[in-house]
């Protein structure tokens, strides 16, 4: 009987491993990302390394084992993974995102510079690409910075990072126009980011900054024409900002700033964010909108109350800002 018994424990063990040595690519990888998932990334190494031996040319499974060794801090290893992804057909900007990463964990900056370059000019609508690149530049040149994030705007529309950065770069440089808009763009796109609390009150301080003139217009060195558009249909407003800048003020502002803009110059400068105002102005969503955009900077106990007093406004923009995705589209771009 024990002979028996041991022989079928030993079927058994053959059985689970030929059954270990079956599991797909897939199904090894999808282990692994339960495992990234888990935070558990030496289980995931484990896994992923014996992915590879099955299929060394998977782009994929490459970029999971490189990334989860560069968690476990082992740069230099990750850096190996990554390299030889580089050179494959299959390659992609984000095998050059996950490579730059590395480069600047192991703090090798010229090198990942050049790589940054090598793949925007293998990817020239990688939005990721130059808003990395942006921020490798930004330690020592500024200028610099704010060039690739443009560059990344004007590329990739849809890429939200490079308006964040541009954003900030603009809050700084007192460029009150771009710093505006390219804030609002930004968390429309990512409106449960983390980073959102902080471009909502860039965006109200720049408001504020804008309207200490009482004519916009004299201070205004902008010598782009859309945004000299848009500085003369906002000075049309500044009567308003007597009231003061807060939520109910630049709701009445900006009111009349789209009804002027669309009244002639929407046509020659059409822009996605001016049409989702006047959707929200139509829909009846633009008080609670820009209570949700400026009254948490403002005053968040204020905020909280209004939510109170308006709790079936704030419900509808609420499930209508939910529902949807903000995207700009190409050919808007006039920076």
């Amino acid at each position: 009987m024990k002979r028996i018994a041991g022989f079928i424990f030993t079927l058994t063990l053959v059985f689970f491993a030929n059954k270990a040595m079956s599991q797909t690519v897939a199904e090894l990888q999808a282990n692994a990302k339960a495992f990234m998932s888990q935070g558990d990334y030496t289980n995931a190494i484990l896994i992923l390394n014996r992915a590879t031996q099955l299929e060394p040319q998977n782009i994929e499974i490459i970029k999971d084992l490189a990334i989860s060794n560069y968690i476990q801090k082992d740069y230099t290893k990750a850096l190996e993974v990554i390299k030889p992804a580089l050179d494959m057909d299959a390659v992609d900007d984000q095998c050059y995102q996950i490579a730059g990463t590395i480069y600047r964990g192991l703090d090798q900056v010229k090198d990942c510079e050049k790589l940054y370059r090598k793949g925007i000019n293998k990817f020239p609508e990688s939005g990721a690409l130059y808003n990395e690149l942006g921020e490798l530049l930004s330690g020592k040149d500024a200028a610099d910075a704010i060039t690739e994030w443009e560059k990344g705007i004007e590329a990739d529309p849809e890429y939200s990072k490079n308006y964040y950065n541009a954003c900030r770069y603009y809050s700084v440089t007192n460029d009150k126009v771009w710093c505006v808009l390219y804030g609002e763009l930004f968390v429309n796109m990512e409106p449960m980011s983390s980073r959102t609390p902080e471009i909502k009150t860039i965006i109200l301080d720049t408001y504020k900054k804008m309207f200490v003139e009482t004519d916009l217009t004299k201070s205004n060195k902008e010598k782009n024409k859309f945004a000299a558009t848009f500085i003369q249909t906002m000075n049309n407003q500044s009567n308003v900002a007597i009231q003061g800048i807060n939520p109910e003020s630049l709701t009445m502002i900006r009111t009349r700033f789209i009804l002027d803009w669309f009244n002639g110059k929407s046509e020659k400068y059409p822009y996605k964010l001016f049409e989702y105002q006047q959707q929200l102005i139509k829909e009846g969503m633009f008080d609670a909108y820009n209570q949700w955009l400026f009254g948490t900077a403002q005053n968040l106990i204020a905020y909280q109350t209004w939510i109170n007093n308006h709790a079936t406004e704030y419900g509808e923009f609420f499930r209508f800002q939910k529902g949807r995705t903000f995207k700009m589209p190409k050919n808007q771009y006039y920076r």
